[in-house]
């Protein structure tokens, strides 16, 4: 590359920068939403899970009829839980969301059937739309479950026969995830606000860098200077790699300070987000950051004016943004294929980090070609347009 070229690449990248820095409302737009999506983030996390955590102090259950059951009383009063009497329309609240706990709907036949020795058959009434609601469902199922189990223990006993017969297996659950490998069943939403941020960041610049310049008749007299086409392109692309990943270092760094605004004591201890983290998650999107750019431009170039370029730009964003769905709807061990799909590996290789596992060259390098396969095929659709418009 002649010192020509070198030249023309740095003057063309200066100016961009220089212009979208001088765009200050734009600039604001991008700037300040970066910077409030780790805090907002967090904070919403931590406060579902704070009142998650919270229901669960309380010890409190909702029940119709527990003057029918007083065995079953005196159980869940040894247990430390507060019995609370239903409301009477409990299924409509349930169902437009105002009761955040299942109810316990006891029959009256309760004891006579439990003393005859005959099964009792209870209700767990709860809507499966009302998330809070059906979160309770388990605590109250081992609870009845352990009721059950504590009546046959003393049926038994009385008969003078071994209790272990009721329990022949025992069962030991032995969880092979690491503390940070479960903290990413909250924390899976992440990866895809950092790669919108990039997108976001990438988008203003690349189409004002083409669709905008042509707009304002400025790309005309710029492809008229003797520098060459290829080293103008390049330059332009600098400049919107640089805005994206300013945008995605801002979304990064926001996630450090925002932990220490968690509510939740056990998510804050299970959420390991620090500089190493926000240094791989930046590094992770340097070839996406790059490929659709690239891209990005290329959609512009061939656009008149700028809502037109946004259009088309709308096409890419929203195949992005949809990519890391292919993981939540195939739960399970992640394709090789997943790797070579710009979103969906950076989605994946973000997952990796977060879960403390280390990275692979094998893992990585897919990204990295499709990357660059991306930026090389786009420029050079950008460059080649470039001298077509100069030609006419």
């Amino acid at each position: 590359m002649s010192n020509a070229t070198l030249k023309a690449f740095f003057t063309v990248f200066r100016k961009e920068v220089v212009d979208a820095m001088r765009d200050r409302r734009t600039l604001l737009r991008l700037m300040i939403p970066a910077l409030l999506m780790g805090p907002l983030m967090l904070m919403m996390m931590s406060g579902l899970v704070a009142s998650f955590e919270e229901r669960a102090e309380k010890r409190e259950i909702q029940v119709v009829g527990i003057e029918h059951a007083p065995t079953l009383r005196n159980f869940l009063e040894r247990q430390t839980y507060t019995i609370k009497t239903a409301p009477a329309d409990y299924e409509a609240q349930l169902r437009s969301a105002r009761l955040g706990d299942p109810i316990l709907v006891i029959p009256e036949d309760f004891e006579v059937l439990l003393a005859g020795g005959r099964p009792v058959t209870v209700e767990i009434v709860s809507d499966s739309a009302n998330q809070r609601a059906s979160a309770g469902v388990g605590t109250l199922n081992r609870m009845l479950q352990a009721f059950g189990q504590e009546r046959a223990v003393l049926t038994l006993a009385l008969r003078g026969v071994s209790t272990e017969q009721l329990q022949p297996v025992k069962v030991e659950e032995r969880d092979l995830a690491s503390l940070q490998a479960r903290a990413t069943r909250i924390t899976a939403m992440l990866p895809m606000f950092i790669m919108m941020a990039v997108l976001y960041g990438a988008l203003t610049a690349a189409l004002d860098s083409t669709a905008g310049e042509r707009e304002r008749g400025s790309l005309e007299p710029l492809l008229v200077n003797p520098a060459p086409h290829g080293a103008i392109v390049a330059g332009k692309w600098g400049a919107v790699v640089l805005m994206g990943m300013m945008v995605a270092l801002l979304s990064n760094i926001s996630f450090l300070p925002a932990q220490q605004l968690m509510r939740s004591d056990s998510l804050q201890a299970m959420f390991q987000f620090g500089w190493y983290e926000a240094a791989m998650f930046l590094l992770l999107q340097l070839p996406l950051g790059a490929g659709l750019s690239a891209v990005l431009m290329a959609l512009a170039i061939r656009t008149k004016t700028f809502k037109e370029a946004q259009a088309s730009a709308t096409l890419v964003m929203t195949a992005v943004s949809l990519t890391p769905m292919v993981s939540i709807m195939n739960p399970g061990a992640e394709a090789a294929w997943h790797l070579w799909v710009p979103g969906l590996a950076q989605n994946a290789l973000m997952m990796t980090v977060l879960k403390g596992e280390a990275l692979t060259v094998m893992k990585v390098m897919p990204s990295v070609v499709v990357g660059a396969l991306l930026t090389f095929a786009g420029l050079l659709f950008v460059t080649r347009s470039m001298r077509a418009a100069v030609s006419r």
